[in-house]
C-alpha cells in the first residue's frame, strides 16, 4: 500500500512538474486567481494521469 502511494504521489509530481513547465513557457504573469485555477488543473489532471497509469499497471500485472 505505501509503495502504490508513494509510485502515485511520484507521477502526479511528474506531471505537475512537466505541466507547470507547459504553463510557464505559454505565459509570462498570472494572477492569484489564475495561479490557483492552473494549480488545481494540475493537481487535478496529475492525478488522474497517475491512476490510469497505475490502473494499466495493476489490471496487466494481475
Amino acid at each position: 500500500m505505501i509503495r502504490t502511494m508513494l509510485l502515485t504521489a511520484a507521477l502526479t509530481g511528474l506531471f505537475c512538474s512537466a505541466f507547470a513547465v507547459f504553463v510557464h513557457f505559454m505565459t509570462s504573469a498570472l494572477g492569484l486567481a489564475g495561479l490557483v485555477l492552473v494549480s488545481f488543473t494540475s493537481g487535478f489532471l496529475g492525478s488522474l494521469f497517475a491512476q490510469s497509469v497505475l490502473g494499466r499497471v495493476w489490471v496487466r500485472g494481475q
